[in-house]
Parts: structure tokens; C-alpha cells; sequence
């Protein structure tokens, strides 16, 4: 199918969604993983275990989108209705697929399981799908064609929902839709407010392209600007995009933090890999989050070497050398309190630069001189110690959250 935009419908099935016992993470990455490649998501849908509730979202989504994905419903409980409605629907029966069945028994003789009943059904498909392989789990994918419209169920599971759409169902909508050229490329900025970069960028934007459009993107600590372009002819495209890209990066070259979508403690890992040099944290208040986010990035043993998590104020004094009398004068919310870890942390760490925090998170802890939000920031290197003051206005998590993203921001800078 070709000379018409392409769109999307997604359905989740569960009641555990209804109720936020369970969040929707599916429908976002989907939408991501389809709008890269021309297809826009027209509709997202979220719908209980009910048989008419999923029959009349098929009926409703297929009449507004020619691509129909379904997530949910589709394991070994009684509630998991997703695979016979579908069956009913598109008029088939339920058969055994082998490879699924095999699938299942290798599975459960691998971990020394007699599998239930209930398990071997996983392998039962609708005689009228084409049955997508599921490498992550023992529930396949089914790949449905009605009236030029394609229908595609998956598992609920995220890891497992992953797995098809990269292994199958992409792939296979591509060749099935022949969508048009879409080329992104993400600007991260820090340091100013969406509402002051918006009014920076006015003129910017006005002279833009008509197929070229700018998102903002707020995140922790940061914002992403994504131009996206449209066009048919992949080169081209591209490099009306990259010529409007450089204006962008060059407007705000004083905020940028990167000109890859990807998150900061890469960056941080990226800066210290090019010098050869490596980073530590002691923290308070995060209890432990930076260090989190930095070893979630493969390859981090490379430059990171570890943590000091001095929560408590006799870890900051016995291991980190911070000083009681400044403790006591300042208390440990302070600017001559993270200072003071930075010494102790590089000394005792044996690295080149460190990221130190402490703060109150919240709910409570706050007083009128500092209240809940109040953070303080330090980084350095053996020649050079900056801190920096944050005042934070989110819940606890959101409030770690962010400490972590504008201390590695610091230690960004000084490193650059």
C-alpha cells in the first residue's frame, strides 16, 4: 500500500491497567518504535477482559486504521480471554501449533516443571493467524489480515511484547506499508526553562520547512528538541533535516548537552572515556540513585569505580573525612557539607572527579531556611571543587530523580 499516510491503532487489554495496578508502558515504546518508521498512532485504547469490550474495540479501531496491535490477554489464567475472542472474530478455530508446543515443553523441562494443562494450552492458536515465534516467553505472537487491514497480538509482558515487534512485527509492516521517508534527530539542552527556549527559538521556527516539525520533550533536568522531517526520498530529506539541525544546535550552544538522544550518565561515560579519566559518588540524599543511573550503562566499569552512600551523618564524618564542626555549623544540607565530601570522596575513591550530594527529599525534613526540595550539588576534581544549589519542588522519587540528572549536568560541565 502506498501515497497515503499510514496510522496506527494500539490496544491494551487488562483489567490490572483499568484500575493502575499495572502501568501502560507498552502503547508509549510502540508508538516510538512506529512513528520512526512513517506510522502514526491514530488511537491508543485501553480495555478490560471482557469479550464485547475487545470485540468492540476491533470493530471501532479497524474502522479508522489499517494497522490494529494488541497487547494483553493472552496468558495461561482463566481471565485471559484475548486468544478465543480473536478465533470468534476472524472465524477460525483453535488449533496446536507445534513449534509453540515444543516451545512450551522445552521450557518447563528445562527448569525440572511438569507443565499444567493450562500451560500446553499457550501453544492453541486460531487456525486463520500466522503465527509469530516468541524467543522471550511461551505465549506467540498472531498476525491477522482482514479486508487489507492487519491485526497483530501480543503478549501484555513489555520484554516479551519487545521481542515480537523488533523479531516480527515491524519488519513485517514495513514491507506490507510502504510508508514515507521520516528522519528525527534530538538536541538536549539543559540549563533554561521550555518557556525561555521556546521564546529563543520563535524566529527558528517560523522559518522552518512544512515538513519539518519541532517537539519539545521535557524530561529530568533536561529538555529533548526533536525535528522531525517528512519526505519521500530518504538522502534528500536527510539533509534538509541536518541543515536545520545545525541552526538549532547553533542558537542554543551555550545549553546543548548533546546532540544524541541519549540519556546523561552516557554522556558523562562518553566525556570520560575520550579523556581516560574516571568519576565516583558519594551520596546523601539520592541514597545511591546516581550510581544506579550511571551502571545501567554498558561499558560503565570503564570509568566509573564506585559509591560512598553516607546517608547517615556519621558516614559522612568516619568515612568521608567531613568535618563535625561543619556539620554543626552549617548542617549537612549545605554547600561547605558537599565540598567537604568532595575531598573525602576523591581521597577515599582514588578517582579524578566525583559527584557529591546531599539534600532533603521529602515529604518531610524541611524547615523554613530549608525546605523540602533543598539540595546541594558538588563536583570536582583535585583541581577544582564547584557546588551548586538546587531548589527542587517535586515529590520525593521525582525530586532524587532530578538531583541525579542536574549532578551529572555538573559534573558534565567541569569535565568540558
Amino acid at each position: 500500500m502506498e501515497g497515503q499516510k499510514v496510522v496506527a491503532s494500539i490496544i491494551t487489554i487488562g483489567d490490572e491497567l483499568l484500575i493502575g495496578q499495572t502501568i501502560d508502558t507498552n502503547s508509549a515504546w510502540m508508538a516510538q518504535q512506529l512513528n520512526a518508521m512513517g506510522i502514526w498512532v491514530h488511537r491508543r485504547v485501553a480495555i478490560g477482559d471482557v469479550k464485547e469490550a475487545i470485540v468492540k474495540a476491533l470493530d471501532d479501531e479497524s474502522a479508522l486504521s489499517p494497522i490494529v496491535l494488541i497487547t494483553g490477554g493472552l496468558g495461561p489464567t482463566a481471565d485471559d480471554i484475548t486468544k478465543p475472542t480473536l478465533a470468534a472474530y476472524f472465524g477460525g478455530t483453535m488449533v496446536r501449533d507445534e513449534a509453540t508446543f515444543k516451545q512450551v515443553m522445552e521450557f518447563f523441562e528445562s527448569r525440572g516443571l511438569p507443565p499444567l494443562q493450562r500451560n500446553m494450552d499457550q501453544a492453541l492458536v486460531p487456525d486463520v493467524c500466522t503465527v509469530l515465534h516468541n524467543k522471550r516467553g511461551t505465549a506467540p505472537g498472531m498476525w491477522f489480515e482482514k479486508d487489507g487491514k492487519v491485526f497483530v497480538s501480543m503478549p501484555g509482558v513489555p520484554f516479551e511484547m519487545k521481542g515480537l515487534m523488533e523479531d516480527h512485527v515491524l519488519p513485517r509492516l514495513k514491507e506490507y506499508f510502504q510508508t514515507p521517508v521520516v528522519v528525527h534527530q534530538t538536541l538536549i539542552i539543559a540549563g533554561m526553562g521550555e518557556s525561555f527556549v521556546a521564546e529563543r527559538l520563535v524566529d527558528f521556527e517560523a522559518q522552518l520547512p512544512a515538513n519539518i516539525k519541532l517537539a519539545y520533550l521535557p524530561s529530568y533536568g533536561t529538555i529533548k528538541l526533536r525535528l522531525t522531517a517528512h519526505g519521500q526520498d530518504k538522502l534528500s530529506t536527510a539533509a534538509s533535516l541536518s541543515m536545520q539541525f545545525h541552526q538549532l544546535k547553533d542558537i542554543l550552544s551555550d545549553i546543548v548537552v548533546t546532540d544524541q538522544d541519549q540519556p546523561m550518565a552516557e554522556v558523562i561515560g562518553q566525556l570520560l572515556k575520550e579523556k581516560g579519566k574516571t568519576v565516583g559518588t558519594a551520596e546523601s540524599c539520592t541514597g545511591g540513585f546516581i550510581a544506579h543511573s550511571i551502571t545501567l550503562v554498558p561499558g560503565s566499569s570503564a570509568w566509573y569505580k564506585g559509591s560512598v552512600i553516607s546517608y547517615a551523618n556519621e558516614i559522612k564524618t568516619r568515612i568521608l573525612g567531613v568535618k563535625p564542626e561543619t556539620l554543626a555549623a552549617n548542617g549537612a544540607v549545605s554547600e561547605a557539607v558537599v565540598k567537604e565530601m568532595v575531598r573525602g570522596a576523591l581521597a577515599h575513591l582514588q578517582t579524578d572527579y566525583v559527584i557529591t550530594v546531599s539534600g532533603i527529599m521529602g515529604p518531610d525534613g524541611g524547615t523554613p531556611e530549608k525546605p523540602v526540595g533543598t539540595v546541594w550539588v558538588g563536583v570536582g576534581s583535585a583541581h577544582e571543587t564547584v557546588a551548586v544549589k538546587f531548589q527542587l519542588r517535586y515529590d520525593r522519587y521525582l525530586n532524587i530523580q532530578m538531583t541525579a540528572a542536574y549532578a551529572m549536568n555538573e559534573l558534565r560541565k567541569i569535565i568540558q
